[in-house]
């Protein structure tokens, strides 16, 4: 936790988040999620009645919004600096400290929607993340829904390994195999998968997929090209990201996947 915490005191997720590279994540996945909430809504609860858990909910970038929309929002964040950024915003949203693997706070069968957009990036081991995905699931209701975000091998290997030329040095650390697949430890900060162990993740967690979607699709890689798009272009940008997010042929190539898991 040391070494997440001194990357969050320095990193403003917020930031990434309102770049345009990163608009395109928050807006994709602000989508799916608002999609599964108004079918949740349209089971007969109203948005007052319906509780979210957001683990791992940095500044509150995905918490906040939906509070204002009217729902019962629960944010878990480990990292104190960004636990203070999201209460000093001063929202209805129930803040609390604490990480993933354990929800102790939260009880059973008790949300409606569990979002884990960031957790599965800091956790290096199957055993944790099998956890996570266990808590996840105790703590959403039956036939409720949870989002787990999680960062690409290729994406990785692309822009840290062979555009920010660091790839002899990875590979003499014995970060990356002969296939190129990437093995992360904690000091690394992040943790890249692909989609195989995405799907044994969902095999074994025993919730049943819905969707399996990415939110950025070439964003990330699109960086400065961007940012020289006129907001018509930008939009035009998005509306063709949305078009392809589901393609699976692509997913494994973006920098985000988002799997959509239901009880």
């Amino acid at each position: 936790m040391n070494f997440l915490e001194e990357h969050y005191n320095k990193f403003f997720e917020e930031k990434r988040l309102n770049s345009r590279h990163g608009q395109v994540e928050y807006r994709l996945t602000m989508k799916y999620i608002l999609r599964e909430l108004k079918r949740i809504e349209e089971e007969g609860k109203h948005p007052s009645e319906i509780r979210i858990a957001d683990i791992g909910a940095g500044t509150g970038r995905y918490a906040i919004p939906l509070s204002e929309m009217g729902y019962q929002v629960t944010a878990v964040e480990p990292v104190q600096h960004n636990l203070g950024v999201m209460k000093a915003k001063k929202s209805d949203v129930i803040c609390m400290k604490g990480n993933a693997l354990k929800l102790k706070k939260l009880e059973s069968d008790s949300f409606d929607l569990v979002l884990m957009l960031g957790p599965m990036y800091h956790l290096f081991t199957m055993d944790d993340k099998k956890k996570a995905m266990s808590e996840a699931k105790r703590i959403v209701r039956k036939n409720g829904v949870v989002f787990v975000a999680y960062l690409m091998n290729e994406y990785g290997v692309l822009t840290y390994g062979f555009k920010e030329r660091h790839i002899l040095e990875v590979e003499e650390a014995g970060r990356l195999d002969e296939n190129f697949s990437c093995s992360s430890k904690e000091e690394d900060l992040y943790d890249y998968v692909r989609i195989e162990k995405i799907n044994e993740l969902m095999e074994t967690s025993g919730m049943k997929r819905k969707l399996l979607f990415t939110p950025d699709g070439p964003a990330d890689y699109m960086r400065p090209f961007l940012n020289k798009l006129s907001e018509e272009e930008f939009e035009e940008f998005v509306r063709y990201v949305a078009s392809i997010c589901e393609r699976q042929e692509l997913i494994g190539a973006a920098a985000h996947t988002v799997d959509i898991l239901q009880k």
